[in-house]
């Protein structure tokens, strides 16, 4: 992907639309522009209205609102122009097929206009991961997160840290530059407190249950319970479709079947297991081994009972009840609430058949969901890459630490940095680009 190429690209979602956007970015922007619009010397910034013509067919493609953005205040720092059309398959297509025929002029790849402001230092790697993020968000949290991120708060955050360590490393290699001026001992001792003081904060950072990574995909709801009690009854009812075959017949879910949600505005992956029981056959056994590996993993768990039947075949789903469960008592319609409290803990009696308790409960679950993923001051870590670079930092911060040889200590302090420079791409990133930006839809 060369930088002196001059990129196109539908910037607005594809098919049948009231107005789409065909975005250009590059050193022949401008020109092409007042060659399509016979507008001359556009005022940045400012909307105008005209005709698009092809300019070698002669021929109208459309009439609409135009905008120039000057370099380098565009979002891609360099001259950017949008062409604001009717978004009608045939006007789109008219449009790019006649700019894919003018020379020095080509399609852009994907994430090939946010990867240009990146090249161009309007914002770093974090804040570009954040605008992906921003595009993908489902949830009203997922978009919180990604727009914090997208604003600059994660790497300001690691810029800040690496700012800190670029401090000590001064003071380090001034002091093995100039070893006669040996450094008063208080200062030394400062030096440490501060990398202990930052070790500390990393650490911090990464004791986060990987709850921004959660945010990302899906925090994992696990419905588990033995054969018959209504697991897969419950997931349609929160699903409010047919997703779980329903049958009387015990060992009918032997795989995960998967629901995902919108839950007070965050991203839920609810999945029904197979019933947990003794004297399966193979298949079942499978399921139900799934169905442990479903619990362990999970964020939350509902345990549910057979309220009919109770506490007739519980032991099962005892055993699963702890701090992240909550205790559903299923089929209330048959039977009479008995117990207030269920392995320490207040059940929710529920009729899966007629909506019984169904409103309290997702209210339940929306309120522990919240508590465990609301905003806190500090942005999470949103995607492995960056857990890694820290894990590594905090490798060479620990090696520095332990150092007896200040050559080696000073090397550790600047290898720490390097990593968290690698984070927002102030560093050797070159080979993450690729990867980085292919996810990204084309025409940003």
């Amino acid at each position: 992907m060369a930088l002196t190429d001059t990129i196109f690209a539908l910037a607005s979602g594809h098919g049948k639309a009231g107005v789409a956007v065909v975005r250009l970015s590059g050193p022949l922007a401008k020109g092409t522009f007042e060659t399509f619009t016979k507008i001359k010397s556009p005022e940045p910034r400012r909307a105008l209205y005209g005709r698009i013509v092809d300019p070698i067919t002669g021929e109208a493609i459309d009439d609409g609102l135009f905008l120039y953005f000057k370099s380098p205040a565009s979002f891609t720092g360099e001259d950017v122009v949008e062409f604001q059309i009717h978004g009608g398959p045939s006007v789109t297509s008219g449009l790019i097929s006649a700019l894919g025929k003018r020379e020095g002029l080509r399609l852009a790849e994907p994430g090939e206009f946010t990867r240009r402001a990146f090249e161009n230092g309007k914002m770093d790697l974090t804040a570009a991961e954040g605008l992906a993020d921003l595009i993908n968000a489902e949830t009203a949290a997922q978009r919180k997160q990604a727009q914090r991120q997208m604003s600059g708060e994660l790497g300001q955050l690691y810029d800040n840290w690496r700012e800190k360590l670029k401090r000590v490393l001064a003071h380090k290699e001034a002091a093995i530059d100039f070893p006669e001026e040996d450094l008063p001992e208080e200062i030394e001792v400062a030096l440490m407190e501060k990398v202990s003081s930052l070790r500390e904060e990393i650490e911090s950072h990464l004791a986060d249950n990987r709850k921004g990574e959660r945010l990302r995909d899906g925090i994992r709801l696990a419905i588990l319970g033995a054969p018959n009690v209504g697991k897969s009854s419950l997931l349609n009812k929160l699903a409010q479709r047919e997703a779980a075959i329903v049958s009387d017949i015990a060992g009918t879910t032997r795989d995960i079947i998967e629901v995902h949600l919108d839950l007070a505005g965050y991203p839920v992956t609810i999945s029904d297991t197979a019933g947990l029981r003794s004297g399966a056959g193979l298949i079942e056994q499978e399921g139900i081994k799934r169905a442990v590996h479903a619990a362990e993993e999970a964020d939350l768990k509902l345990v549910v009972f057979d309220g009919s039947i109770w506490p007739q075949g519980s032991e099962e789903g005892w055993k699963l009840v702890d701090e992240n469960s909550l205790v559903v008592i299923n089929k209330c319609d048959l039977s009479e609430p008995i117990l207030d409290k269920v392995c320490g803990q207040k059940p929710h009696y529920i009729s899966a058949k007629d909506d019984t308790g169904l409103d309290a409960l997702l209210a339940e679950l929306g309120e522990q969901v919240s508590l465990r993923w609301q905003v806190q001051e500090t942005p999470w870590i949103t995607r492995e890459r960056h857990r890694e670079a820290l894990k590594e930092c905090q490798d060479h911060l620990q090696r520095f630490a332990l150092s007896k040889e200040s050559e080696l200590g000073a090397e550790d302090l600047r290898l720490a940095t390097r990593c968290l420079g690698k984070i927002t791409g102030v560093v050797d990133v070159e080979e993450l680009l690729d990867v980085i930006f292919r996810d990204f839809c084309i025409g940003k």
